[in-house]
């Protein structure tokens, strides 16, 4: 029972270290809509083994600051592809996509990420969903004032 409990802790910590983190845009930062944004998406350093197989980026609009969680739905698709985070001096392995803001977005939203790899020598398949929320701003978009 100790060795199952003991394994079991192991491997539920090769699969914790292989998750990702968004790095930008930061937690509530405004983004402006029809604008290049860059997207980082970084993965700690393991000894874990893993095969990075995709990410996929999207963004959805929350009508009264409720959003759909990513798991559920990543709204507009903004890039869906490979992921090879590399290192760039003393920051975690990280890639940058650079993403179009639609046009036609106002107000919150979130920017809603998928991952996929596959992990250690059994090739655990390792699926997550993480999101950042920021506010799109453009020169139509309503004001609180105007709202109220």
């Amino acid at each position: 029972m100790l060795k199952s409990l003991f394994t079991l802790g192991l491997f539920a910590t090769a699969v914790h270290s292989q998750t990702v983190e968004i790095g930008l845009p930061n937690k509530g930062d405004q983004l402006a809509a029809g604008s290049d944004q860059i997207v980082q998406i970084q993965r700690p350093d393991s000894l874990t083994g893993s095969d990075e197989i995709a990410v996929v980026i999207g963004i959805q609009q929350c009508p009264n600051g409720e959003c759909t969680s990513p798991d559920a739905s990543l709204g507009t698709v903004l890039y869906q592809g490979g992921f090879d985070p590399q290192f760039h001096g003393p920051q975690p392995p990280y890639q940058n996509f650079t993403v179009q803001i639609p046009e036609y977005s106002c107000g919150p939203a979130i920017i809603g990420v998928a991952h996929m790899s596959l992990v250690g020598a059994s090739t655990y398949p390792l699926i997550e969903f993480l999101n950042q929320t920021v506010t799109i701003v453009a020169a139509l978009c309503p004001t609180q004032a105007e709202e109220a």
